[in-house]
Order: C-alpha cells, then structure tokens, then sequence
C-alpha cells in the first residue's frame, strides 16, 4: 500500500499498523510522538487532508488516498513555515514533546480562522496538552502567527 506523506509516495509493508508507528518506526518521521495512545494529548497530531489527526487511533490503511502532513513537511526549501517561526521567535516550548502537535494544528486552525480570538485559539489547541505550562507563550506564538 501506498501513503503520500509531506507531498512524497511511500511503500508501506505493514498497512494495519498504526500511522503513529508506520510513520516513526517504517518512515523514521520522528515529529510525531506517543504521549498518551488514546488520542487525547496531541503529540502524534498529523494534518490529514489538512485536518488535524491523531496518528496514534488511526491504522495507515485508513490514510490512502489522502493526504498527510506531519512537521518534517511543514519547511520549504530550509524556511520554517510561519507557525514554526512564531514558535521559536516565542520560545512557545520547553522539553518540546508537544511542539510538533501543537505547531499542526495552529496550522489546520489558522487555515480556517486567520484571525483567531484568544478564546478561539484555546479552544481549537484544547486537545493539545503541555507538560510544561508552555500555553502562555504558545498563546503569544499563535497570535503573532496569525499576524504574519
């Protein structure tokens, strides 16, 4: 079976596995990462079909024919996209478990909202958990994105 993952086709042997697991352990794609397993905190959220998913409840089988984006496929050409600059300029992480979650689905938000309330923003991210008390300046990182 085959998954187009960051705008690239990729072989996959074993379909019924998790694309949490197709992508970290077949597609060393490491952005992606199992924090709780029940869909719940956000670490393994990918952009399919520019929604924002978790890749830990989904079999890859289920992702054919549709298109996935995880953060390895968020720069162009050694440009960090938007959301990513505002996450650095911000210092919107700590450890940085739940960064690639939380930058995918500030960009699923901001491709349906571009000018996000503050309520609006926490809403959208409320599936996404940090550890480390990171949301005031992942709050600030998403506002300034939303500026850009």
């Amino acid at each position: 079976m085959k998954l187009k993952i960051n705008n690239t086709e990729y072989e996959i042997r074993n379909p019924t596995r998790t694309l949490l697991s197709v992508l970290r352990d077949e597609l060393n794609l490491l952005g992606a990462k199992e924090g709780c397993g029940i869909g719940v905190c956000g670490a393994c959220t990918v952009l399919i079909d520019d929604k924002p998913q978790s890749s830990c409840l989904m079999l890859a089988v289920q992702c054919a024919e549709k298109e996935i984006v995880t953060i390895e496929g968020l720069a162009r050409e050694g440009v960090l996209h938007r959301v990513q600059q505002a996450f650095y300029d911000h210092a919107a992480f700590q450890c940085a478990y739940c960064t690639p979650g939380f930058i995918l689905a500030t960009v699923a938000l901001l491709n349906e909202n571009s000018a996000p309330s503050d309520d609006d923003i926490r809403e959208y991210l409320s599936g996404n958990l940090c550890r480390c008390g990171s949301y005031v300046n992942i709050l600030r990182a998403v506002r300034a994105a939303s500026d850009a």
